[in-house]
């Protein structure tokens, strides 16, 4: 495929922030990518739009905030890679309405996260991490008070997808019984069984943990009254997202008393980077533990990631391939090394199709394949035409696709 690239590889910029895998940049440079640059977080606006405004392809991580005006300067840009699980950090719509697919990687850290959450349930459950503070103290606590095994415990999993589900494969496999709650109608793993309603799930788990997205039904989700009403001796982990969970709220019981401890990895309010000060209403409060946003943060987890996204960037740019693109329709088609391919992103209203098609055939022009998908407001069309004998002939087709009414964009691929 390289010489029949419309824009040659070593011509494509790929910019990645915040460190990440080097994986990553390898996958690049194994499909001939050669102009990687990567950068530590940005401190300002300023910095990102300077870093940013030629690159075709960029990738971020969580703490890199890739809003409307860093979009509307960024001109070249094809497609944006989240480097991790989720896309708050992104305004997805402004990426759609100027025909940007974005991609992540919502599932390679889902092992890393899982163990993490066991991990911090021993600990609450053993008081591990105030008898390890005291231990530096000079203090020697060898005592079995409010030291319990999790073996028999009740662990609810709030939110039974890919990293729920994996939670509840290793609670159950240290002898938990599990259970769950999750909107969806979800298929148990082993011995689990689902809880009819939230409200019943926290009234008889012994350790409550969230694994769910932030939306407007997930924020503040664990609220005043959903706290009272856990045991008072109940343990509480979040790994999620931020606002899941009020905090002020939960200052306020675990002070009460009520808990026997917290393990929070997400805030509702995070640094942007290790230069800025952390501040929570839990600090201090010797029964949690506070850990910074790291349950996806190993070693393998980000090898994982790199290779996850980075591929799905590259197929993208190579083929027009947008399958976990997650503001775009998905489409994966095999390359065509006989043919011209072109993609058109346009709004999603009726005809759009008729005018293509119509442009084409005023051509001339063989269609070798078609493929049209929508998606909420814009609509995405690759097409396979038989190749042309000059670059003005492929440039002036597209001219002419980017003049039909609605459309967003346009790209010879090859």
């Amino acid at each position: 495929m390289k010489n029949l690239l419309s824009l040659s590889k070593d011509k494509i910029k790929v910019v990645l922030f915040e460190n990440i895998h080097p994986q990553a940049i390898e996958v690049f440079r194994e499909n001939e990518y050669s102009q990687v640059e990567t950068w530590p977080a940005v401190t300002s606006e300023t910095s990102l739009i300077e870093k940013i405004k030629t690159a075709h392809i960029v990738g971020i991580r969580s703490g890199t905030p890739i809003n409307q005006s860093v979009l509307e300067q960024s001109r070249k840009l094809i497609t944006l890679g989240c480097f991790c699980i989720g896309t708050d950090q992104v305004d997805l719509a402004r990426a759609t309405r100027m025909g940007i697919p974005v991609f992540n990687a919502p599932h390679s850290n889902t092992r890393s996260v899982a163990e993490l959450v066991i991990g911090l349930a021993i600990m609450l459950m053993r008081s591990i991490f105030p008898k390890s503070m005291a231990a530096h103290n000079h203090q020697w606590i060898k005592s079995a008070k409010d030291s319990n095994e999790l073996r028999g415990k009740i662990i609810g999993i709030i939110g039974y997808g890919h990293i729920g589900a994996q939670v509840s494969i290793l609670a159950e496999a240290l002898g938990m019984q599990v259970i769950y709650y999750d909107i969806r109608t979800c298929l148990p793993l082993g011995n689990a069984r689902p809880a009819y309603t939230l409200e019943d799930l926290l009234i008889i788990a012994d350790i409550v943990t969230f694994h769910v997205p932030e939306d407007e039904t997930t924020i503040n989700m664990l609220n005043k009254d959903r706290l009272a009403l856990m045991k008072d001796d109940a343990c509480l982990l979040n790994a999620s997202r931020g606002r899941i969970i009020n905090i002020d709220a939960l200052a306020e019981v675990l002070k009460q008393g009520k808990l026997r401890g917290a393990a929070i990895d997400v805030f509702p309010d995070e640094p942007n980077s290790t230069q800025h000060p952390f501040e929570s209403p839990l600090i201090g409060i010797k029964n949690v533990i506070l850990t910074p946003h790291i349950g996806g943060s190993t070693q393998e987890a980000q090898k994982n990631i790199g290779t996850e996204v980075a591929n799905k960037l590259i197929n993208f740019s190579d083929l027009g391939n947008t399958e976990g693109a997650i503001n775009f329709p998905n489409v994966n088609l095999r390359p065509n090394e006989q043919a011209t391919r072109l993609l058109h992103i346009h709004e999603n209203r009726p005809g759009m199709l008729k005018k293509i098609n119509a442009l084409i055939a005023n051509r001339e022009i063989n269609v070798v394949g078609q493929y049209l998908e929508t998606k909420n407001e814009i609509g995405y069309v690759v097409l396979d035409i038989e190749p042309f004998d000059s670059r003005e002939k492929s440039k002036e087709l597209r001219a002419a696709l980017e003049n039909i009414e609605g459309t967003i964009r346009t790209r010879v691929l090859y």
